[in-house]
């Protein structure tokens, strides 16, 4: 059998990376996509290496159209015709209300989590359509459902946006045997939470969990990874919630 070929967006870190690594285990080859720290991104194409698959680091900021195409060109010329996305990257902006945010912040915010999402699944979509196959996973948030008053209700709203082309691209692109999925974590402790000004944030809010503590990034690798197999084979349209029941 063929070796399935994924992209993952924001692979250079968090959930991004503990799923390129989850999925080289389980038998793919992996292009890691990331915007800045180049370093990490190497670290975690050696990890892939280490559990057998074939891995490429690519340079790409996803809300610019070039960047993605690049991207996805690199993937198939290096490890050959894309298989996945895993559609993962995306930023927050600092924590607070939304009355007291920045509109270059709001933008960024709009740019990543929407514009480069839609332009991830568009070009997977095109390629993946010619092929009669495909899966795509985007990585939405828990947020989505309970909007995150006080701390980022604009992040919340681009996330609900994911759900949204989700279900809608799922419908679009069955008939072309491509799956449509996404994972919604919860409170999940990455660096995520320090980039936002609040490192302690996983640990404080973790404890009002029902299951008593904030989860692992490895846990919403390990959904991404079922949604990408076979054993999800008549799952698409899906928002599959991994939130310690919040």
């Amino acid at each position: 059998m063929e070796r399935p070929i994924t992209v993952v967006t924001g692979g250079s870190r968090g959930i991004g990376a503990a799923a390129c690594l989850r999925l080289a285990a389980d038998g793919h080859d992996v292009a890691v996509g990331y915007v800045r720290d180049s370093a990490a991104a190497e670290a975690v194409v050696a990890g892939v290496r280490e559990a057998g698959g074939r891995a490429v680091a690519v340079r790409a900021d996803t809300s610019v159209e070039a960047d993605v195409e690049r991207l996805f060109d690199i993937a198939g010329e290096r490890l050959g015709p894309v298989t996945g996305l895993v559609n993962n990257a995306a930023v927050t902006g600092p924590l607070g209300r939304l009355a007291d945010s920045d509109t270059a912040n709001l933008r960024r915010l709009l740019d990543v989590n929407l514009l480069g999402v839609l332009l991830c699944a568009r070009r997977a979509a095109q390629l993946m359509t010619a092929r009669g196959s495909g899966v795509i996973v985007n990585v939405s948030s828990g947020a989505a459902t309970i909007g995150s008053p006080g701390e980022y209700v604009h992040y919340a709203a681009t996330k609900a946006g994911v759900d949204a082309l989700t279900l809608g691209l799922a419908k679009e692109l069955g008939p072309d045997g491509v799956r449509v999925n996404a994972v919604a974590p919860g409170v999940i402790d990455t660096e995520m939470h320090a980039a936002m000004g609040a490192p302690g944030r996983a640990r404080k809010m973790g404890s009002a969990v029902p299951l008593g503590r904030a989860g692992r990034a490895e846990e919403i690798a390990a959904a991404i990874a079922w949604l990408m197999s076979p054993d999800a084979s008549y799952a698409t349209g899906a928002v599959l919630r991994v939130a310690g029941g919040r």
